[in-house]
């Protein structure tokens, strides 16, 4: 189990800011969160160098990059070995359009969060990550008609 990292006031602030806006530099924000240049930079390799930060990117909207279609697909396997859980895993994480990948309980074993083109390209996807395999027992998909919502911010 992982343990967790004790955040102070400041530790919160930055990682707030972060959050919102990780392009800001350490200038800009030290200034934000009212701390000293070299504190902040500091407080933010540690951060890092802890894993409270995973990694900084950029978020980009899919319908712009040819990607609109979010699929969330439900997946229960044939047999249900942790062998069998941490292949179905594997597998699914060589798939770049499979964002998302959760082993859930009760229900289904896993939930996929799949950002595609369109039909087309999630039917070649459902065949290829699916179809093929012969440990899979049901496929349920569910495709978002509009995201009212999406947030990758954790409240402090």
């Amino acid at each position: 189990m992982t343990s967790i990292t004790a955040l102070d006031e400041l530790d919160k602030r930055i990682l707030q800011q972060l959050q919102q806006d990780s392009s800001l530099s350490n200038q800009d924000l030290a200034a934000k969160v009212h701390a000293s240049p070299p504190t902040c930079l500091r407080r933010v390799k540690r951060l890092t160098d802890t894993g409270v930060i995973a990694k900084q990117v950029a978020i980009l909207a899919p319908e712009k990059v040819g990607a609109g279609l979010t699929a969330i697909v439900e997946i229960t396997l044939d047999i249900q070995t942790s062998e069998k859980m941490q292949e179905f895993e594997q597998l699914a994480a060589t798939e770049k359009t499979v964002q998302q990948c959760y082993r859930v309980s009760p229900g289904p074993d896993f939930v996929l969060i799949i950002q595609v083109a369109d039909m087309t390209a999630y039917h070649q996807l459902a065949h290829r990550l699916f179809a093929t395999q012969s440990n899979i027992r049901n496929v349920r998909s569910f495709f978002s008609m509009f995201r009212s919502k999406f947030e990758t911010y954790l409240a402090l």
